[in-house]
């Protein structure tokens, strides 16, 4: 803008005022100035552009205003009114100023702009005069007029900061208006904004200016929207001097960098179009902390809610995601953070924050799995749909992460939506069935060995699942159609829970009893020994028995709060009760004036646990009203997504659970009623549990509801003679249970039963062996003897020396329950009676126990086929050998038959752990699991798991090892929780499994050859197998007890075989490669060994502290191989060289042992020498770390069960996978193996075992038959007729024709006589053994 010259004024510079203004002059009183200015102000106002004349005239005047006397007078009134002049003539007189020279339109501006702040006080006199000139400066764009000023950007910067300071609410949208306009035209207009003036813009945006003045805020915003085309460029150059520039010193904001950015985004995103590409730079700084602001800026960026910079930039967002796994924890706990806001704002992006959400579930860092937890609920909880199922399945894992914290974030979290969308259907059927696999996983956590999971789960049913707060018939409704739709697991996990929580109201009910008693030192023991079990039931058990000592305290000495918990835990208390009383309870025990209360929160877990919060009498009404409805078809079965079948069962198998936990509930006519109209229905499974709710809840039917009884004795009856197997069962049980006339009952079923036995149709001999099985365990005294009768007879005789039908030759090892022959479930049947039958007697008086393990000893060694007639198919063949089994395992847990069964019997039993059925060793494992983990089995069962290191599937070997894992935890738990149990731990402690295992592997028939390569390392991984979970600690310098265990076998002999020199040998090499192992696991066996282990007679002699042989050192020196390694062993060959010390002889490796045995023992192990000398390089490199390498295994499908010879149509082959630890034999070897072991030791070495293979080719499942190639195949069939009708009169001798004794049979040799001329003409001989015991021998 060109300033034109000075106009000269008109007459000589003098000065002409409007008419009637007199002159203006520092000599007359500001009231007097303010009053003629007013008038010069209202014609200025009133002139336009186009009076020339005017504007000449008043010329002079237009100057005399700019002058010192006004720009600088004192008074606001004249100064706010010489402005409006000033702002006037700049309007008329447009586009050419009046004023020349720079420096007075730099001084003119400066004072206008100052008297913008008038603008502040909205309520002042003056105000509109202010607004006038505002107005008037911003339709004129007078200020345009300082772009050809040099320090222009001075003005500015004093306009734009007076404008933003005096904005506030008070002022309306015209102030606003035109402030803005005022300020863009100056942005848009001018030659580009300075930096100083962008920083007076933007300081309005930091978030403390922003809560100071938020109409300055709105104001800046505003300003930013209508000048992005203007001022984008100039905020680029800003944050690329800032970002990649580093120059922090441009501005003072430069430490506000990132909140402007987020700012100016929300604004307008293309404020910031040059900006972002900056902030991928900055997002791969090495500086942590600088990535973490600009994580957390892009996180506000990415996850606002309407904003597109994921799509707009993905290069920006890709690099984001990256962040995820940045180094720097903080930054990746931003990102988790950030996706909850993503997820909620953005769904389209969950896909792409799905993969990064689980890389960080998995975080070593339990803050970020905790976070992704919570980001993930919280999305879920807004709307289901915004989780995916992937995302879901990340909260699903982390129920199981080793932090409690991250676990119970995890569980509560899907139990907030299983209860918002599952329970209440706040989005519908389709949103329930996405998620209905919580409950099952939740409950899926009661498996959990921590306590604090096990309360978390009862709280989450409790409050979530099924919530206690409901009405009963919501409640019941609630629970009945849960119970329905649970799978398997989760069903027992709630039996579980609701048994847990029974077994301590007992524990309570039983603390209570004895503060009833007087005060005696038994009687403080037992109760300590109560509160020491229920301590251990609440989390933190070390507190917990602290507080628990403290409230047994409260409880002695405060006789009402003992009322109170009585009533709580009272069969009859109801739910409603069972609140009032945990109340009244929590509120003698809580303290005013104390804020926390550990003790009361301890004993309110407690009061949790055993508070009757779901189920009363009014409860099991409800329920069995509900079941009544779906019988009759009227419930909303369909609606809650079961069949009414379906919830028929599961409210059947409901209320059976709750029959055990509750049983004082179920007393009335009407639940009854509805159970009898259940007894009738078709339902198997349905009338089995009505009959097992009146077993378990009937004790006073007949004495206080004598119609039901009268209607329910019949159906009983019915039940036991005609019903299923588990309905016979049930009914004999509950026959026993209720009924004071049992034995008159028990006699009605019992006589009409034997006397319709009939072995011609095995389809109706089930039902009557499992009542008279029962029967004759329930009352051995009223029918011991008829039962032995029946057993010698009908039993033995007719129905298990008896094959009357033929199996199919399918070749498979297993089949299903329905494919099972007749005769066959016959049988196994017969089996179970014959153990009830002695179960009940628990004497052995008549010696009946000796015959039934022999004969079921017979069975194991005939590989079920008892008659070797071979009508029996595999599959057949493999039940019987699991019902053999499976029966000397139940007669051992009964004392009495425990120390009849013979180390051979007992070895027989163990070998069916490796059966060649996958079914068999699964079924078998799983029994004596159980067993001994209930601490019913003794001590040397357990050895049978050292057996399963040679199980060819993968899955049995887990198993195996968490069975050992638990039943050791078991034992050693029990030891510690009860003095009297160190008087047994001969018979509890886990160490002592040891010798039994040493000796059972010493007779099992695969370890034939003790210097063969295979063999010993099939030793090496069974002892390994057992060792590896005793040794995982040294608790009480434990490796060294095993050590010295091993160690005193060495000075003892075989007490199955004392006399035979090969058992002997190959006992004491099982012992050596036991010792090399326990030496190579662990530093600490050398030491002295804390006690003097006990070996358990019944397989060793009395040690000989004389005599330690060392069997291989002299066959060393007569055999090559072995004579060549027989030295010391070298590093390169294994770690560790074993010598026989004591705690001051370790320093040599082949020291002489000073000790008792009085024998060198330089080379123990040789033949461990010899296995590691084959071992491959990594395996003999590290003989510690594992059991060996793992070879072929097969899936545990089973497949493994079906013959290559005999291939299923339609199936698979099976695959040619390598055996583990127990390579097929080819016919030439095992006759040759088993004849060199029988001459030795008399013991059978072939048939006590089916050996599990993975698959069978043709030669090898040739060599698995009998070799009777030269025998004519007439000949031949004739024989097997001969030696099957035999040897059916042979066993029937075991227990005698009626009219014997047993004594008789056992003082006649003859009984026996036959069995060994009874396959003579098939190539084999039976020997008798220890008792009896029929093993083969091929000869």
């Amino acid at each position: 803008m060109e300033f034109p010259q000075q106009q000269k004024p008109v007459a000589d510079g003098k000065i002409i005022y409007p008419l009637g203004v007199k002159e203006i002059t520092d000599k007359i009183s500001n009231d007097e100035v303010v009053k003629r200015l007013k008038l010069v102000v209202k014609t200025y106002m009133d002139m336009d552009q186009d009076s020339e004349e005017e504007k000449q005239q008043y010329l002079a005047l237009a100057l005399h205003l700019a002058s010192e006397f006004f720009l600088r007078n004192p008074n606001k009134d004249v100064r706010l009114l010489v402005a409006c002049c000033l702002a006037d003539i700049f309007r008329i007189y447009a586009p050419e100023a009046p004023y020349t020279s720079h420096d007075k339109l730099k001084e003119i501006f400066l004072f206008i702009t100052r008297q913008l702040k008038g603008l502040e006080d909205t309520k002042s006199p003056q105000f509109n005069r202010y607004f006038y000139l505002l107005e008037n400066l911003a339709w004129v764009k007078s200020y345009n007029i300082c772009f050809e000023l040099e320090d222009c950007n001075e003005i500015f910067i004093q306009l734009f900061k007076t404008l933003f300071s005096v904005i506030n609410n008070s002022h309306n949208q015209k102030v606003q208006m035109h402030m803005l306009d005022l300020m863009s035209s100056i942005i848009m207009e001018g030659d580009g904004v300075t930096q100083e003036l962008l920083d007076t813009i933007l300081i309005n945006l930091i978030p403390a200016h922003k809560n100071l003045n938020k109409q300055a805020y709105d104001l800046a915003k505003t300003l930013l929207k209508r000048t992005v085309q203007t001022i984008e460029t100039c905020i680029a150059s800003f944050f690329n001097q800032v970002l990649v520039m580093g120059k922090s010193s441009v501005s003072d904001l430069s430490e506000h960098v990132f909140d402007l950015i987020q700012e100016l985004f929300a604004i307008d995103p293309m404020l910031l179009v040059s900006v972002m590409p900056q902030l991928e730079f900055k997002l791969k700084s090495n500086d942590g902390e600088e990535r973490l602001a600009v994580v957390k800026l892009l996180a506000k960026l990415f996850g606002a809610k309407d904003s597109e910079l994921a799509t707009q930039n993905r290069p920006l967002w890709q690099c984001f995601l990256g962040r995820f796994n940045d180094i720097h924890v903080p930054v990746r706990l931003e990102c988790v953070k950030f996706a909850s806001h993503c997820l909620m704002n953005h769904p389209d992006l969950a896909k792409d924050l799905t993969e990064y959400l689980k890389v960080r579930s998995h975080d070593p860092e339990e803050a970020i799995r905790h976070d992704v937890i919570v980001t993930i609920i919280n999305a879920g909880k807004k709307d289901l749909n915004l989780v995916n199922d992937q995302l879901l399945g990340f909260v699903r894992e982390r129920m199981l992460d080793k932090r409690w914290r991250v676990r119970k974030e995890a569980m509560m979290g899907l139990a907030q939506l299983y209860k918002k969308y599952c329970l209440h259907h706040e989005a519908g059927k389709e949103s329930a069935q996405k998620i209905s696999w919580i409950k099952d996983k939740l409950l899926h956590i009661y498996y959990q060995n921590s306590i604090d999971d096990k309360l978390l789960v009862e709280k989450i049913f409790a409050q979530f699942m099924v919530p206690h707060s409901l009405e009963t018939e919501e409640k019941m409704k609630c629970l009945y159609y849960l119970y329905a739709c649970l799978d398997t697991n989760a069903v027992k996990a709630l039996n579980e829970m609701w048994k847990c929580q029974n077994m301590l109201r007992g524990l309570v009910r039983e603390l209570l009893d004895l503060h009833k008693l007087p005060t005696s030192e038994a009687n403080t023991t037992a109760m300590f020994g109560k509160l020491m079990t229920i301590a251990k039931n609440l989390p933190d058990p070390g507190k917990a028995q602290d507080f628990m000592k403290k409230f047994n305290q409260v409880l002695g000495e405060d006789e009402k709060l003992r009322l109170q918990l009585e009533q709580l835990i009272s069969p009859t208390c109801s739910c409603k009760q069972a609140e009032q009383c945990v109340r009244e309870i929590t509120r003698k025990l809580t303290y005013p004036k104390q804020p926390t209360n550990p003790f009361l929160e301890m004993v309110k877990f407690l009061l949790e646990r055993i508070a009757p919060v779901h189920i009363d009498s009014e409860a099991i009404s409800a329920l069995v009203k509900l079941l009544n409805k779906s019988v009759e078809g009227t419930a909303d079965d369909d609606d809650e997504g079961v069949t009414p079948d379906a919830a028929i069962r599961a409210g059947l198998e409901l209320l059976k659970v709750l029959s055990f936990t509750h049983p004082t509930a179920f007393h009335s006519a009407e639940t009854y009623e509805s159970l009898l109209q259940c007894l009738k229905m078709e339902d198997d499974k349905v009338a089995e549990a009505a009959i097992q709710i009146f077993r378990n809840t009937g004790q006073k039917i007949e004495s206080e509801l004598p119609q039901i009884r009268s209607t329910l004795i019949p159906i009983l009856h019915q039940k036991a003679k005609r019903g299923t197997p588990h309905q016979a069962k049930q009914a004999v049980h509950c026959i026993h249970a209720i009924f004071h006339n049992k034995e008159v009952q028990l006699a009605q079923i019992f006589e009409p039963l034997s006397r319709s036995l009939n072995a011609d149709v095995p389809e109706q001999l089930i039902t009557p062996l499992v009542s008279l099985g029962h029967i004759s365990m329930l009352a051995p005294d009223q029918f011991a003897s008829p039962m032995k009768s029946i057993v010698a007879n009908f039993i033995v005789k007719d129905l298990l020396m008896n094959d009357r039908s033929v199996g199919s030759k399918n070749g498979r090892l297993w089949t299903a329950d329905d494919e099972v022959s007749p005769e066959v479930l016959a049988k196994v049947q017969a089996i179970k009676l014959l153990v009830r039958w002695l179960l009940g007697m628990k004497n052995n008086q008549s010696k009946s126990a000796n015959s039934t393990l022999r004969l079921l000893s017979a069975m194991l060694v005939s590989e079920g086929d008892l008659t070797e007639q071979k009508k029996i198919c595999k599959s057949d063949m493999s039940r019987l050998r699991l019902a053999a089994g499976s029966a000397i395992l139940k007669l051992a847990q009964e004392p009495c038959y425990h120390d009849i069964i013979t180390p051979e019997q007992f070895q027989l039993c163990g070998l069916v752990i490796n059966d060649e059925c996958y079914q068999v060793r699964q079924i078998f494992a799983q029994k004596l699991h159980v067993a001994l983990v209930k601490l019913l089995l003794p001590l040397e069962y357990m050895a049978v798991f050292a057996l399963c290191a040679k199980d060819p599937v993968k899955e049995r070997r887990a198993h195996a090892r968490q069975c050992l894992l638990k039943n050791i935890s078991v034992r050693r738990e029990y030891i510690k929780q009860n003095p009297m149990a160190h008087e047994k731990l001969l018979s509890l402690l886990p160490e002592y499994v040891v010798p039994y295992m040493i000796h059972l592997l010493a007779h099992d028939p695969d370890f034939t050859k003790p210097q063969e390569f295979e063999q010993l390392r099939d030793i090496k991984e069974c002892l390994w197998f057992m060792l590896e979970v005793l040794m995982t600690k040294n608790e009480n310098n434990s490796h060294s007890f095993l050590r010295k265990m091993v160690e005193n076998i060495k000075q003892t002999k075989d007490a199955q075989a004392p006399d035979d020199p090969k058992a002997n040998e190959k006992l004491y090499i099982v012992c050596d490669v036991a010792l090399f192992v326990i030496t190579n696991k662990s530093t600490s066996c050398h030491l002295d060994s804390p006690k003097d282990p006990v070996l358990p007679t019944k397989f060793f002699t009395p040690p000989d502290k004389h005599f330690y042989l060392c069997p291989l050192q002299q066959q060393a020196k007569q055999t090559g191989v072995l004579g060549a390694v027989n030295k010391p062993l070298t590093v390169q060959t294994v770690r560790r060289q074993y010598t026989k010390t004591t705690v001051s002889d370790t320093a040599s490796n082949t020291s002489h042992c000073p000790g008792p045995c009085g024998v060198q023992y330089e080379c123990v192990f040789t033949s461990f020498i010899f296995i590691f000398l084959h071992l491959p390089q990594e395996e003999a490199a590290s003989p510690a770390q594992g059991s060996g390498r793992k070879r072929g295994a097969p899936a545990s499908d089973g497949t493994e069960n079906s013959l290559a010879t005999n291939p299923v149509p339609g199936s698979q082959p099976p695959l040619n996978k390598p055996r583990r630890g127990r390579p097929p034999k080819n016919a030439a070897a095992t006759a040759n193996a088993e004849k060199e072991v029988t001459a030795t030791t008399g013991v059978g070495a072939g048939r006590g075992r089916k050996r599990a293979a993975p698959s069978q080719d043709t030669t090898s499942t040739a060599s698995a038959e009998p070799i009777s190639g030269k025998i004519p195949k007439q000949q031949k069939d004739i024989d097997s007729k001969r030696a099957g009708q035999q040897r059916q009169i042979d066993l029937q001798s075991v227990y005698g024709s009626e009219g014997e004794t047993e004594r008789e049979l056992e003082s006649s040799p003859e009984s026996f006589l036959s069995l060994t001329q009874l396959v003579e003409d098939q190539g084999e001989t039976i020997c008798l053994v220890n008792g009896g015991v029929p093993t083969h021998r091929k000869r």
